[in-house]
């Protein structure tokens, strides 16, 4: 077993993606994932890679695509307000069909907002990451050492699939020192036949573009994607389910909010409340099967978000509207306490009965 390491979220972050063969990073620094960049500036030129602070978040997408390009590994980072700069060039990596690797440590919104903790940009990394028809797989992690073990697995995805990894944390994730093990390195870059390298003149020449002024064939692109986006729905999605066997009542958090949920179920059970939680780790593609089987005999649900209530509607969805669900919530950096996850617990049961 690794030895474990004390660390921020972040700094797992920025060493898992050295592990998982990463030598491009370009990023800004924003609160609350600074400190990724930070990392990368020390580490990278010891081991041969490049860290490069461009001068804005557009550039630093534009240069991911670049390097994406080549078929080598690449990485950004930011937070809310910088991830909406570069949805033009997430974008352009999906219409090229480019692995990338985006972390995205939220913060709270909408326009600068504060630098505290959030989750107010579900919607942004599920469903509107830029223009076009397009998904990115996103990744929920809910500990520091998830940090790391979801950013090997998003790099993973990110080649598997040929498209945009995202791993969406909250700031809490991001500051939380907790130990890690961190497993040891052992990528190896395989050659991509599509990356544009250079032909040695053994191959036709690769071109990697998202322009296509065909209708049919840019129709026939974008059907050729959602195939495979069909196939991630069905192979991909990841949850922990805690308690649910028997629940009357299923809460449904990620991320810090899960934490906090799986305190309050806890002390739910303790009472004598068939509770239970279902913790997304993809939110896409989100774990629909588990949520249909967990309908069969949950009769109410409690979708825990530090927003407005954005996954609750994804909630309903997965369950085909046959339950109610309820929303509780803090925005605005703030974080529900398990005693306030406890009190809509105990209201659903009261309902229940």
């Amino acid at each position: 077993m690794a030895e474990k390491v004390l660390m921020k979220g972040n700094e797992a972050i920025a060493e898992a993606a050295i592990i998982a063969g990463c030598r491009h990073y370009f990023g800004y620094p924003i609160t609350p994932q600074t400190e990724i960049a930070a990392y990368m500036a020390k580490r990278m030129p010891k081991i041969g890679g490049c860290f490069l602070q461009a001068e804005s978040e557009i550039a630093a997408i534009n240069m991911v695509y670049g390097v994406a390009g080549t078929g080598k590994r690449v990485m950004t980072s930011s937070s809310s307000p910088g991830i909406a700069l570069k949805s033009e060039g997430l974008s352009y990596l999906a219409g090229s069909d480019l692995p990338a690797l985006v972390v995205n440590v939220q913060r709270g919104g909408p326009g600068l907002g504060g630098i505290q903790p959030s989750q107010s940009d579900y919607f942004q990394a599920t469903k509107a990451g830029g223009h076009g028809d397009f998904r990115m797989i996103v990744l929920a992690p809910a500990s520091a050492q998830e940090m790391a073990d979801l950013t090997i697995k998003g790099f993973d995805l990110a080649d598997k699939y040929r498209m945009t990894s995202m791993l969406l944390a909250d700031g809490t994730m991001g500051q939380m020192m907790e130990p890690v093990a961190l497993p040891e390195a052992s990528y190896v870059l395989e050659e991509k036949p599509w990356a544009v390298t250079g032909t040695k003149l053994a191959r036709p020449h690769n071109i990697i573009n998202s322009l296509s002024l065909v209708p049919e064939e840019l129709e026939m692109l974008n059907f050729k994607r959602f195939e495979k986006y069909a196939e991630i729905e069905k192979t991909e999605a990841m949850c922990e389910e805690f308690m649910t066997e028997d629940c009357d009542i299923a809460v449904v958090a990620f991320g810090i909010a899960a934490r906090v949920s799986k305190n309050a179920v806890i002390a739910a059970r303790s009472r004598g409340i068939k509770v239970g939680l279902i913790r997304p780790i993809t939110l896409w593609p989100f774990p629909t099967d588990v949520f249909k089987k967990v309908a069969k005999t949950a009769k109410h649900f409690i979708s825990v978000e530090l927003n407005m209530g954005q996954m609750i509607d994804d909630v309903r969805l997965a369950i085909d509207c046959s339950r109610p669900v309820s929303l509780c919530n803090r925005a605005g950096g703030m974080i529900p306490t398990p005693e306030d996850v406890l009190a809509k617990i105990e209201i659903a049961a009261g309902g229940n009965n």
